[in-house]
């Protein structure tokens, strides 16, 4: 009993210590970058001019706000998005591409804390972008043919709030301020469970026993066996868990900078158990697509992974 006492309270301070030292400042400053620009109306102008370069992906302009949100806000952030999209009479196959995309990228909530670990952050932003494209057309023009095109009139802009003025400003950071606290704390109990599940399998022998069963295999391949314990939190409890797995390897030299950098495609994305859960909560629409929004996910993601693979990081 006591050594699991242990193990919880080592959990709850790593995970407080990475959602409110490095989670948070981070998400802070993004957001409420992110949200300076929206209310000045630069995002709407960016989504303006790129939206119909992506409509061939199957991408409307919509689309493109839900990359940027991923991107630069949460993998929360696009549900929002999903469900204006969803309420505004987009397609199923539409709906279904914009999906695909979003689970493809790279989600900020993890990147950018873990560009404070030694993440390269600009590769991993364009591979993001190329992935989500990528993940985007494959659904649009071949998992998701078979889905219905027809779609009602959609505007291409979210409302939002505005900032002509000093009030107006220091309102919209304030806002972001108190979403970047909200996304930070809130990550607070499943990093919690997860590092526990986790080091409580690390201290039955569960993990090494399994991470030796393969480790040849990998040696072989030349992929880092530390790998097998970052794949199965992912899977199983998001992209935020396994940052904080992350974190622990890094700190007790167990893991590398380098496969850090070589797995960000693999590792960095939303399609896990947690992250589906969340997005498919976007609408019954949205929820319909999920499978083959899925398969043109893991498309992008494929790709996203070649691509950390090929280029020096």
């Amino acid at each position: 009993m006591d050594h699991l006492t242990q193990i919880i309270l080592q959990a709850g301070r790593s995970a407080i210590e990475l959602a409110l030292f490095v989670l948070l400042p981070v998400m802070v400053v993004m957001l409420s970058l992110m949200r300076l620009l929206e209310a000045r109306g630069v995002l709407d102008w960016l989504v303006a001019r790129l939206a119909p370069l992506l409509r061939p992906a199957g991408l409307t302009g919509l689309g493109v706000f839900a990359a940027l949100q991923i991107n630069f806000v949460s993998f929360a952030a696009p549900i929002a998005t999903l469900t204006v999209m969803e309420s505004r009479g987009a397609s199923d196959r539409h709906l279904a591409a914009t999906l695909a995309m979003v689970m493809a990228m790279a989600q900020a909530n993890v990147s950018f804390p873990m560009a404070a670990m030694g993440l390269s952050f600009a590769p991993t932003l364009l591979l993001s972008l190329a992935g989500g494209i990528a993940a985007a057309a494959i659904t649009y023009h071949g998992f998701g043919r078979q889905l219905s095109a027809t779609e009602g009139v959609i505007a291409e802009t979210l409302q939002h709030r505005v900032a002509d003025d000093a009030k107006g400003v220091l309102d919209v950071i304030n806002h972001a301020g108190a979403e970047a606290f909200k996304i930070s704390v809130g990550a607070i109990p499943m990093l919690v469970l997860a590092l526990v599940a986790v080091m409580a399998l690390r201290a039955s022998g569960a993990i090494d026993a399994l991470t030796s069963l393969v480790a040849p295999l990998l040696t072989l391949l030349g992929i880092d066996p530390a790998l097998v314990l970052l794949t199965l939190t992912k899977v199983i409890a998001g992209g935020t868990a396994m940052m904080g797995v992350m974190d622990e390897l890094l700190k007790a030299g167990s893991s590398s900078v380098a496969t850090l950098n070589l797995s960000a495609g693999f590792l960095i994305h939303p399609l896990d158990v947690p992250g589906v859960a969340v997005l498919i909560s976007a609408g019954p629409r949205v929820a319909r697509v999920w499978k083959p929004a899925a398969l043109g996910g893991a498309c992008g993601i494929a790709l996203r992974t070649l691509g950390h693979a090929l280029l020096p990081l």
